[in-house]
């Protein structure tokens, strides 16, 4: 009775998601506080489990982009001279309204994107935590103060909000990425327009208007549907001070070279092909429990996805019995049906080139040990039969070490087992790899752990734990091609991001001062 009652309750934010928030419609802009239609082009909003169009959004031209920047320029004098407490009620106010809300958004994320809805509600967990964080930012706006640097003399540092700020997010996380953004930016005072994907952005304009019930005036949030026109045309604007962005790593560097090349401040996180080193001393059923759910979460669109487990000789015959053994029980259907545990991949030529790489994997000497395309799919047939956008858990053993499949970025629930001989071997493969994103050892080895940490090139570690994202207290980013840009988003590095320093030297007169001075002035 307990299931089937959430079972309604899913399926009644479902269908009032569709109806209040665009899934049946046209999914609109967001612009000074209300929603505009827009004109000119629009693209299809798929339902990836069925493989059918359930709407459309308007992807906005230059025009529309430009409104939402004026809107948040006009917006900005008044947020930033806000006292930070009154930020800090509004954030407090939008917190507990998407916590209240947080079925009807997972809905949407799981109607367009697809991934089962616990899953959805586990990215708006995540998201609300840089919510959470944001709440406590005065403390990180604190300035420095030094009494009597020179005589009568006093020095104090402040930090201040740069002004309109852009996010471009991606859509495997239509909520938790944004969420790492705009709470952080809109806590320090700066107003915020957010370009969603265009895959599902339905999930954008619901947050919108939580926040406008939060009480946040009109145009410090702004969203602009669309696709590289709205992208460019806001990295260009002169009014947008800051842009950042999360995607894959070829969009990333032209986000960076063009934001930074028109006088602005970018952090952009691109791709990534997350190794986890397997050391002989491990627990392989840990080992096994962690690739998988770490490897088919979300489909594997998740830019920190185990995709690469890296077998130390002898364990990668044990290894494997154990990973297909737990490959073979997953269920795998329509995020909003409770028995689900993975969903589809998010469009139909996205699934098309995730599983391309599978004859790629066997053609350069990789065993396909279980075809996904294969995996049947609740209220079908095999996955390659059924309507949606279906690819099942893949698992490809005996990948040669420099393989495509072992190098590129896949994006998708294809886990390739490299054979190393030793800790070494395993090492120089993660560190001489394009990508420092994230990686994980698992090991009962507390030394060998602590080398690794320390020997690794990637921006996120874990130790036994194979999905490292850090807390919203700390920032997340990688290193070589997964970051472009010297800061990592959420957290004290988020904060900075958002701001910039100030120094001020200040001197009070007294009637004793000692009138003019030509000389070079000292702290003596």
């Amino acid at each position: 009775m307990r299931e089937a009652s959430r079972r309604r309750a899913r399926e009644e934010a479902r269908r009032r998601a569709r109806r209040e928030h665009g899934i049946v419609k046209n999914v609109t802009h967001w612009i000074n506080g209300t929603a505009v239609a827009g004109a000119g082009r629009t693209a299809d909003i798929f339902d990836p489990a069925r493989g059918e169009v359930a709407g459309r959004v308007r992807l906005a031209s230059a025009a529309e982009v430009d409104a939402a920047v004026a809107a948040a320029a006009a917006a900005h004098p008044g947020w930033r001279d806000t006292s930070l407490v009154k930020r800090s009620q509004v954030l407090f106010r939008f917190r507990e309204l998407v916590h209240a809300h947080r079925d009807e958004l997972a809905a949407l994320i799981s109607a367009e994107h697809g991934k089962v809805h616990s899953d959805a509600l586990g990215e708006v967990a995540r998201g609300l935590e840089v919510v959470e964080f944001a709440c406590g930012v005065p403390h990180l706006l604190k300035g420095g103060f030094s009494e009597g640097v020179s005589t009568r003399v006093d020095s104090y540092s402040i930090r201040q909000p740069l002004g309109v700020v852009a996010g471009i997010t991606p859509f495997n996380f239509p909520a938790m990425v944004p969420m790492w953004m705009f709470p952080v930016a809109i806590a320090c005072g700066n107003t915020f327009v957010l370009k969603p994907s265009e895959r599902d952005p339905s999930a954008s304009l619901l947050l919108a208007r939580l926040w406008t019930e939060a009480g946040l005036p009109d145009g410090v949030f702004n969203v602009v549907q669309g696709d590289k026109e709205a992208v460019d045309r806001l990295l260009e604007h002169p009014d947008v001070k800051a842009v950042s962005f999360v995607g894959s790593t070829p969009v990333a560097r032209h986000v960076y070279e063009t934001g930074t090349a028109a006088g602005k401040r970018v952090q952009a996180l691109g791709g990534a092909k997350n190794h986890m080193l397997v050391l002989p001393d491990a627990d392989l059923d840990l080992v096994a429990d962690s690739a998988v759910s770490a490897g088919f979460g979300s489909a594997g669109e998740r830019c920190m996805a185990i995709s690469v487990v890296l077998a130390v000789d002898p364990v990668g015959d044990e290894l494997v019995e154990k990973i297909v053994s737990r490959v073979g029980k997953l269920t795998v259907g329509p995020g909003d049906d409770p028995r689900s545990e993975m969903g589809p991949l998010v469009t139909a030529a996205h699934r098309d080139k995730v599983a391309s790489y599978l004859e790629v994997g066997v053609a350069e000497g990789a065993e396909l040990v279980v075809d996904g395309r294969l995996t049947p799919v609740l209220g079908g047939g095999a996955a390659a039969e059924t309507p949606g956008f279906w690819l099942g858990p893949t698992v490809l053993d005996r990948v040669p070490p420099g393989s495509r499949v072992h190098t590129e970025e896949i994006f998708g629930p294809v886990l390739a087992v490299v054979r190393v001989s030793s800790y070494e071997e395993g090492l120089a493969l993660i560190n001489g790899g394009e990508y420092g994103n994230g990686t994980a050892i698992f090991t009962n080895d507390g030394g060998a752990a602590r080398r690794f940490q320390n020997e690794v090139e990637a921006g996120m570690v874990g130790i036994n734990v194979p999905i490292p994202v850090p807390t919203a207290f700390y920032s997340f980013g990688g290193w070589k091609a997964s970051l472009f840009g010297d800061t990592h988003v959420h957290g004290t590095e988020g904060v900075h991001f958002y701001t910039r320093g100030k120094v001020v030297t200040s001197r009070w007169l007294d009637p004793s001062h000692g009138g003019v001075n030509l000389g070079f002035p000292t702290s003596a």
